[in-house]
C-alpha cells in the first residue's frame, strides 16, 4: 500500500465491499423518455514529486483547449505534453524479470512458474487496452540470483523505511549486474521469493530514484519491486506497470488504512484497483499514453446542446477518422468533465454495469490525492455486492432514457448528460448541454 512519501506502492488488498460506507456524490440521474436530438550513485529515496524533464515523445503530443497542461504534480494528468522521464508506452517495451531469493529460504516456486502468475496476462491486458499499439516483451531471467542478506534484514513491509529499501536495491543490483545487461531492457521488474519469511506482498511498488542508478552504461530512473503472493493479486503487475508510464494511483487510502479505498474511481480503471470489475483505462489515460489521437476525441466548447455518438473505449482498435471515443467539457483551469462509452467487451468484459461513464479529470492534484473522480449518476442505489470493490460506483454510468447533471464549478455553469439510446452497430447517441 501507499505510503505518504512513497506515492507508488502496492494496492490495498480487497476488502469485503459490505463494509464500505457510501460517499457524498453529484446529483443524480433522472430517468427521461428517449428522444431524438439535433513515468551510479544510489539514491534510493522514492520522489514524492517528480520533477518534469523535458525529452523526444514516441508520438506528436495531443493539442487543443481540451488537452490540460501537464503540471509539476506527481503523474500529472495534464496531456499537452509528456514527460521524457518515462518511457511511453507506443510500439513495443523490453521488460527484465529479476529473480532473488534468500539465505534463509529455499524458493517453493521456480522463476519459470512466478513468470507465468503474470505473463502473458499482462502482456494481453495492455494490448487490448491499446488497441495493439502497445506491447510489453517480458525476458524472464532463468534462475534464482541469491540476495547477501536474510530475507528479514530488509525490514520487508508496506510503508518500508527508506534505508532498508535502499539496502535493498543496492544488493538485487549488485547481484544481478554480472548475469543481467540492463541496457537491453526498458523496464526492470526484481521478483522476490514470495515464500521468504521476510517478504510482504503489501511492500510491492515502484521506486523512483532521486538520481539514476548506472549499470552497463544505462540508466535505470526506476524498478518495480514485486513481493506478491503466489498466485499474485489480480492485475498487480499491470497497476504497477502502469506508473512506470506516468499514470498515477487513483484509489484514496484512508488515514487509519481502515476506510474505503476506492471512493474515488471504484472498479473504474486498472490505476485505482487491480481487482476492479471495469479496469480498463480510462480514454483520458489512453490519449495521455497515445492510444487515442485528436480524431477520437471530442472537444466540447460554447454554451448549449452537442449532440454525438460515442464509440466504446473498449471496443475494437480505432481507424483514422473513426467515431469519438472521449468527449471532453472544459470545466476550469486544469479541470474537465470526460464523458465516455463503458461496454462489457475487452478488458472490461466483467463490468457490473454498461453505459456512459462521467469523470472530472484535474491536474493540480498528484497521485493518490484524487486526480480523477468519477461522477456517480445513482448516488442513491449501488449494485455488485460482493463483487465489486465500491458498490457505490458500480452503477455509476448512465443509462439508456436517462439524464444526469453535473453541477459546475461556478454559478450558471455545468453539463447535462442525456443518453439517448444505444444504436445496433454498438454506437451510443449522447446528448451535452453546457453552461446550464
Amino acid at each position: 500500500m501507499p505510503s505518504p512519501t512513497d506515492p507508488e506502492a502496492a494496492l490495498p488488498r480487497q476488502e469485503d465491499p459490505r463494509e464500505h460506507a457510501p460517499a457524498a456524490r453529484a446529483a443524480g440521474a433522472e430517468r427521461v423518455t428517449p428522444r431524438a436530438l439535433g513515468a551510479g550513485t544510489v539514491a534510493l529515496l522514492a520522489l514524492a514529486a517528480t520533477s518534469l524533464v523535458a525529452g523526444p515523445a514516441s508520438a506528436a503530443p495531443p493539442g487543443g483547449p481540451c488537452a490540460l497542461p501537464r503540471t509539476p504534480a506527481h503523474h500529472s494528468e495534464g496531456l499537452d505534453t509528456w514527460n521524457g522521464a518515462y518511457p511511453r508506452p507506443l510500439g513495443s517495451l523490453d521488460a527484465v524479470l529479476v529473480f532473488l531469493s534468500f539465505p534463509d529460504a529455499t524458493p517453493r516456486t521456480t522463476p519459470a512458474e512466478l513468470t507465468a502468475d503474470y505473463f502473458p496476462d499482462a502482456t494481453n491486458f495492455f494490448d487490448r487496452s491499446s488497441y495493439g499499439r502497445f506491447t510489453l516483451r517480458p525476458h524472464p531471467q532463468k534462475e534464482w540470483l541469491t540476495m547477501p542478506q536474510p530475507s528479514t534484514a530488509y525490514e520487508i513491509r508496506r510503508d518500508w523505511n527508506a534505508a532498508s529499501r535502499s539496502a535493498y536495491l543496492r544488493d538485487a543490483l549488485e547481484a544481478a549486474d554480472p548475469v543481467v545487461d540492463f541496457s537491453r531492457y526498458d523496464i526492470v521488474y526484481f521478483v522476490a521469493d514470495p515464500d521468504a519469511p521476510g517478504v510482504d506482498s503489501d511492500a510491492t511498488k515502484v521506486v523512483n530514484f532521486s538520481r539514476p542508478l548506472e549499470a552497463d552504461d544505462t540508466p535505470i530512473r526506476r524498478v518495480v519491486t514485486l513481493f506478491e503472493r503466489h498466485p499474485p493479486d489480480r492485475n498487480v503487475l499491470a497497476h504497477e506497470t502502469g506508473h512506470v508510464f506516468d499514470l498515477p494511483d487513483l484509489y484514496h487510502r484512508p488515514t487509519d488504512d481502515k476506510g474505503d479505498w476506492d471512493t474515488h474511481v471504484g472498479d473504474w480503471d486498472l490505476m485505482g484497483s487491480q481487482f476492479g470489475l471495469a479496469p480498463d483505462l480510462f480514454a483520458w489515460h489512453k490519449w495521455k499514453l497515445g492510444w487515442l489521437g485528436h480524431q477520437q476525441i471530442t472537444c466540447v466548447q460554447g454554451e448549449g446542446s452537442h449532440r454525438l455518438s460515442l464509440e466504446p473505449v473498449a471496443a475494437d482498435a480505432p481507424l483514422p477518422g473513426s467515431g469519438t471515443r472521449l468527449a471532453v467539457v472544459p470545466e476550469g483551469p486544469g479541470t474537465v468533465i470526460a464523458v465516455e462509452a463503458r461496454t462489457a467487451e475487452g478488458n472490461d468484459v466483467d463490468v457490473c454495469r454498461e453505459g456512459i461513464l462521467v469523470y472530472r479529470v484535474r491536474t493540480d492534484l498528484p497521485s493518490g490525492a484524487g486526480p480523477v473522480e468519477v461522477l456517480d449518476a445513482h448516488p442513491d442505489t449501488a449494485a455488485c455486492w460482493g463483487r465489486s470493490v465500491h458498490p457505490d460506483l458500480a452503477d455509476a454510468p448512465v443509462q439508456e432514457g436517462e439524464t444526469f447533471t453535473v453541477p459546475g464549478t461556478a454559478p450558471g455553469e455545468g453539463v447535462r448528460v442525456e443518453v439517448e439510446d444505444r444504436t445496433p452497430s454498438g454506437s451510443w447517441t449522447v446528448n451535452l448541454t453546457t453552461r446550464l
